[in-house]
């Protein structure tokens, strides 16, 4: 890599460039984003099963780092829906003692990706895939609140959330359990009516508030969220040995590749919806590995793009990266000053505001778009949020994508074709026995045989004239397949002309054999009006 290219990946004065006409409003909006990232990262902390404080230590520290470091002057970072639904099995499998370390090794495969130039990769993924893999992270956010919702006190971390969601309800104590339930209902109904009354204030912040209060004045049992620091932790280097590395190699790529598409497609986002530039998607890559480095080193949970507090962000009317480092700040102050009170905060509330989130992330508006864009796109799409839901978040991009190349690969069979033509101006005799085939589209490994058969089914004719002039794509097999097609049919006694290969093509050709099946070296021609007066030329010697 250049020394610019190295440059580019790194921060400067560029990242601040609107700074001293914005600050008032970058503080403003990074004041509004911490209010509104408080209680979702104190969920989600706990959602995972790392515990509110993960999640609040990682909305800081990764906070910092990634707005300071990212692509992106407007993302906001942190602990997100998405990546809990990877890490909760995680946790449950292997301990809190592996939390660190997955979220280090991590965040120096994403570095590293940003570092070798991957960003754009993540604009190979379809659409469909995309909204398909949102909904089915919208559910598992939902199903996982439930246990939390009924007053249930047994983990279920491990457990698939629709089971843990099924058994908490069919198990619940409802002597205690409406206590919870209540509590939730409550939250939804404040966030569903608070934001007609004003948006001054976040909906989530008042029904907190509310709930926190009224949890305390009528003495409830309702679980809270319990102690939480009253300061940073010490960084440290977690533990290593080879083992531990074996076992953890798998989560370790998983929560790897999460954090990337979700920060990159944060970031996409976050650049359709502001004027203030685009992004870079290898930078952010970069900053995002970085910052996930950072909270492993606290302790704590790997950090993406969130996409929902960059909207916040971007509304707010951010301009620079300073909006989200105040929102970290403001965070900082709460562990600092107000931690006894927010350790009282019910769980079930947390629980609440997740649930409004999860619906919030469906969209049906562009579900209606998808399912209705076509056949292929909605199977896609209901396709990847099963696989979401039932299976796994990786493995669900994985079949999407896959799923997604083989309908495209049909699509381009489907378009490559073989079609007769007339003889350019007048007839003459002999043209009867002579075939004009225009070979379109694509001739690759997923439609070589099928159009080339075509070819060699033609019968009646003495001079076959092949024009590849339209022909946008071929590769090896589509080469391999040609010279077969030429060779069959010259031992049949037909001539075969090839008219038109372009410069691309000639290596290709030449390498697989196709041009060395031709009866002559001549019979590969430039143009039609030469290739149809050798065929004529051919059929008239034949004739006489």
């Amino acid at each position: 890599m250049s020394a610019a290219g190295w440059r580019a990946l790194l921060p400067g004065r560029r990242d601040y460039a609107e700074l001293r006409a914005s600050w008032r409003v970058d503080l403003l909006a990074g004041l509004t984003v911490g209010v509104v990232a408080l209680p979702l990262a104190l969920a989600f902390g706990v959602s995972s099963g790392a515990g509110a404080e993960a999640g609040l230590i990682t909305a800081i520290v990764a906070g910092v780092v990634a707005a300071v470091l990212g692509g992106s002057h407007v993302q906001v970072s942190g602990p997100t829906g998405a990546m809990v639904v990877v890490l909760a099995p995680v946790l449950a499998q292997h301990g809190l003692g592996a939390l660190a370390l997955v979220t280090v090794l991590a965040g120096v495969l994403v570095a590293a990706a940003g570092f070798a130039r991957l960003g754009r990769l993540v604009g190979l993924i379809p659409w469909p895939v995309i909204e398909g893999f949102t909904l089915g992270i919208a559910i598992i956010i939902f199903l996982q609140q439930v246990p939390a919702a009924v007053g249930a006190t047994e983990s279920s971390h491990g457990v698939k959330a629709w089971r843990a969601a099924l058994d908490s309800v069919l198990h619940a104590d409802w002597a205690i359990g409406w206590h919870s339930l209540a509590v939730v209902i409550a939250v939804v109904g404040v966030m569903a009516v608070w934001p007609r009354l004003t948006r001054a204030v976040p909906g989530a912040i008042v029904a907190i508030v509310l709930a926190t209060a009224g949890a305390v004045a009528l003495g409830s049992t309702v679980p809270s969220i319990g102690e939480l620091p009253t300061g940073l932790p010490a960084p440290q280097l977690p533990a290593i040995d080879l083992a531990t590395l074996q076992t953890l190699a798998g989560p370790t790529l998983a929560v790897a590749a999460l954090a990337a598409i979700e920060s990159l497609l944060s970031a996409r986002v976050a650049s359709t919806y502001s004027d203030v530039g685009g992004y870079d998607a290898d930078r952010e890559l970069v900053g995002q590995g970085m910052a996930s480095i950072a909270s492993g080193l606290f302790g704590r949970m790997p950090a993406t793009g969130a996409i929902a507090r960059t909207a916040v962000n971007v509304k707010a009317g951010a301009r620079t990266r300073v909006s989200a480092v105040t929102h970290a700040a403001v965070l900082l102050g709460v562990v600092l000053v107000a931690s006894s009170l927010v350790a009282r905060v019910p769980l079930a509330a947390l629980a609440g505001v997740l649930m409004v989130t999860a619906a919030s992330m469906v969209r049906p508006r562009v579900v209606r778009s998808v399912v209705k864009a076509s056949r292929q796109d909605a199977l896609l799409f209901v396709l990847t949020a099963l696989v979401t839901v039932s299976v796994d978040l990786i493995y669900a991009i994985v079949i999407g994508v896959a799923v997604a190349a083989v309908f495209a690969l049909r699509a381009v069979s489907q378009a490559a074709g073989v079609h007769r033509e007339e003889l350019p101006g007048e007839a003459v005799a002999g043209d009867e026995r002579i075939a004009l085939l225009r070979l379109d589209g694509a001739l690759f490994f997923g439609a070589a045989d099928r159009v080339l058969e075509r070819v060699a089914r033609i019968r009646g004719v003495e001079v076959v004239i092949l024009r590849m002039s339209q022909l946008r794509l071929l590769d090896a097999t589509g080469a391999q397949l040609l010279g077969e097609v030429v060779t069959t049919l010259e031992r049949r006694g037909v001539t075969v002309l090839i008219k038109g290969v372009q410069d691309r093509h000639v290596g290709l050709l030449e390498h697989t054999g196709a041009l060395d099946a031709l009866a002559d070296s001549d019979h590969l021609v430039e143009s039609l009006d030469a290739a149809v007066a050798r065929a004529r030329a051919i059929v008239g010697a034949a004739a006489g």
